[in-house]
């Protein structure tokens, strides 16, 4: 009898603690003005690379793209990539936090562009592409940018570099 217990202990003690690591709630900081991670508005589409969280939001009444650096524990300005024209979507930053490409809807057109943090310069990386585009990530070091490109009535996966030139991928082992 007293085994059986001591199993049962063991088993609901092992079973128990593995439930502290998954999921973990963060507490990062509220403001009601924006100014910081948590907010009244909406988060939308939040990713995580490294240190920082990119996600839209609809805190200045558009939907815009934010950076938050969750060591510093700050919103990260990001001067010249909002417009008031422009819905922004579906953002991704790599893990260093200086490119941020992000699904762009202006004029009833969608379009991915780059953003890099740095130099403050934003690019279409789609304008002279013909087709419908969603869904835009980016690999970790940023060489590398993925997103689904539909024509001629299927989505396919798209890779370009940061220039907006295609990426070879390798051939499948035969």
């Amino acid at each position: 009898m007293k085994r059986a217990i001591f199993l049962l202990t063991v088993a609901l003690t092992g079973t128990l603690s593995s439930c502290t690591g998954y999921p973990r709630i963060l507490s990062f900081p509220f403001d009601a003005g924006g100014r910081s991670l948590n907010s009244p508005a909406g988060e939308v589409t939040p990713q995580l690379a490294g240190r920082y969280i990119v996600f839209t939001s609809d805190r200045q009444q558009s939907q815009d793209v934010y950076l938050y650096d969750a060591v510093d524990r700050r919103l990260i300005d990001l001067p010249g990539l909002n417009a008031l024209d422009t819905l922004a979507s579906h953002p991704a930053v790599t893990e260093d936090g200086r490119s941020i490409v992000f699904a762009g809807s202006r004029e009833g057109r969608v379009d991915v562009y780059l953003y890099n943090v740095p130099t403050r310069q934003l690019r279409n990386l789609t304008q002279n592409l013909k087709a419908e585009v969603r869904n835009p990530t980016i690999s970790a070091d940023g060489s590398t940018i993925a997103f689904e490109a539909g024509a001629q009535g299927q989505w396919n996966i798209t890779l370009i570099d940061p220039s907006g030139n295609p990426v070879n991928t390798p051939d499948a082992p035969r």
